[in-house]
């Protein structure tokens, strides 16, 4: 018998056998009895190991993959796996299903540093794709469709095309319209959706149902626990998504996780959808009353609020002294993300703080243009990150090939990738945005080494 939309099949097996109180002669080695720490109590009576009664991730299962696929409905895609790595799992499986070692990747420069991981364990080699720079807001616009083609056909070997949307300020790009593009130069296109696990309930069709993979962090924009996370897949079978997927993940995956998955997807239903709309006109309302980035600067996430400040670290500072704590912020910036979690009581207290910091109704500080332009790639990221390489304080590094990413966290975006030559405009916008990890040790290709271009 095929479950309903509203049930959770996974879910309700683990507390049906849970419930029995099996003796539990194999892992976890809490046996089900508790944790040392009492908020987890409730925790360990579900968390099982693969065996007949729970299934296998890994393995064709009616229970886990039943679960799965009521996802891959909800979503309208083909397929979907569950993730209890976050979206790092999910962009490793994702990028090394799309691509080949050795091969080109068009990728999006503001991309999160998972992404630049791969490049190395994978061995790509990026292409970036620029955005357009907005002006008004002081962050990167959307990926332009146009833009993607005209780079598509002056490189028609390139057959994986990767972007985020939304970015970590909120910034949407229209997935379907490159998706589109990119399918008519027989490319796959791979979507870092990490922020946007929300965004399908916003519209009349998923933005993102037309991307070949697209990987979301259900943690970030929805009532999930930490690292849980999905990644849907169009024109591929449940045993690549395995297969790949076992390359980065643990075989030990946690079935708190995945139960906490397959209830997430019932809750949205009986209720979710309807408290997410409900914070998304909230916001609406917050963008009107403060400095924000706003629908007419470029298409936004409806439930992330962008401020738009002359010292972001100080706003931030002062929201922390009244016990409200953003999500990140920057130099000019101060991002909060909302979700359906939020309710009536932290909508008012955080109308109330940014009225009390005397925000309400000024304009958006349009922050100057600092950025340097992108650096130059010396060699593979791979060559970098795996050659001979030395440590050495930041401050120092001026004209050294990167070996890791100089990415400043949040939004995890590197300045810097490995490969790429630090400089000293780039030193000095890390300044200029207050990072300020000049004094700690940075992992730099060795001096006098020959990595391969």
């Amino acid at each position: 018998m095929n479950p309903t939309p509203l049930e959770a099949p996974l879910y309700d097996a683990l507390r049906r056998f849970a419930d029995e109180q099996p003796l539990r002669m194999h892992m976890p080695g809490h046996k089900g009895i508790g944790l040392p720490v009492p908020e987890l109590k409730g925790y360990a009576a579900i968390d099982f190991t693969e065996l007949d009664r729970t299934g296998d991730l890994y393995q064709p299962d009616g229970l886990i993959e039943g679960a799965e696929q009521l996802w891959a409905d909800y979503w309208g895609s083909e397929h979907c796996l569950f993730l209890t790595g976050g979206s790092t799992q999910g962009i490793h499986t994702a990028l090394n299903l799309a691509s080949r070692p050795g091969e080109t990747v068009l990728m999006d420069r503001t991309s999160h540093r998972s992404l630049h991981t791969a490049m190395a364990l994978l061995d790509l080699r990026p292409l970036w794709l620029d955005r357009p720079w907005l002006e008004e807001g002081g962050v990167y616009g959307p990926v332009s469709p146009q833009t993607v083609a005209a780079i598509l056909e002056t490189q028609p070997d390139c057959k994986t095309v990767c972007i985020t949307s939304p970015t970590y300020y909120g910034v949407c790009s229209d997935v379907k319209a490159i998706a589109a593009v990119c399918h008519a130069y027989g490319a796959k296109l791979v979507v870092d959706a990490a922020h946007g696990a929300h965004l399908p309930l916003f519209y009349s069709q998923n933005p993102y149902g037309d991307a070949d993979l697209t990987v979301i962090s259900t943690h970030k924009t929805l009532p999930a626990p930490g690292q849980t996370a999905l990644l849907f897949a169009n024109g591929y079978s449940m045993d690549d998504l395995r297969r790949s997927s076992l390359l980065f993940a643990t075989s030990s995956p946690s079935y708190p996780m995945m139960a906490a998955l397959d209830r997430l997807r019932t809750w949205l239903a009986a209720g979710g959808e309807e408290r997410c709309f409900l914070v998304g006109g909230a916001v609406l309302q917050l963008r009107e009353k403060y400095p924000c980035l706003r629908e007419e600067n470029c298409v936004l996430d409806p439930m992330r609020l962008t401020l738009l400040v002359e010292d972001g670290a100080a706003v931030n500072l002062e929201l922390e002294a009244l016990g409200v704590y953003p999500e990140m912020h920057d130099a000019r910036h101060v991002v909060f993300i909302l979700t359906g979690a939020d309710g009536e009581e932290q909508l008012e207290r955080l109308d109330a703080s940014l009225t009390a910091l005397g925000l309400a109704y000024q304009d958006p500080y349009q922050p100057p243009r600092l950025l340097p332009p992108p650096p130059v790639t010396v060699c593979t990221p791979r060559a970098a990150v795996f050659g001979k390489t030395e440590l050495l304080p930041l401050r120092d590094a001026e004209g050294r090939i990167a070996a890791e990413q100089i990415a400043p966290y949040p939004p995890g975006v590197p300045v810097v990738a490995p490969g790429e030559r630090i400089t000293k405009m780039h030193l000095a916008y890390l300044t200029e945005i207050g990072y300020n990890s000049f004094n700690e040790d940075i992992c730099v290709v060795e001096d006098g080494s020959s990595p391969r271009p």
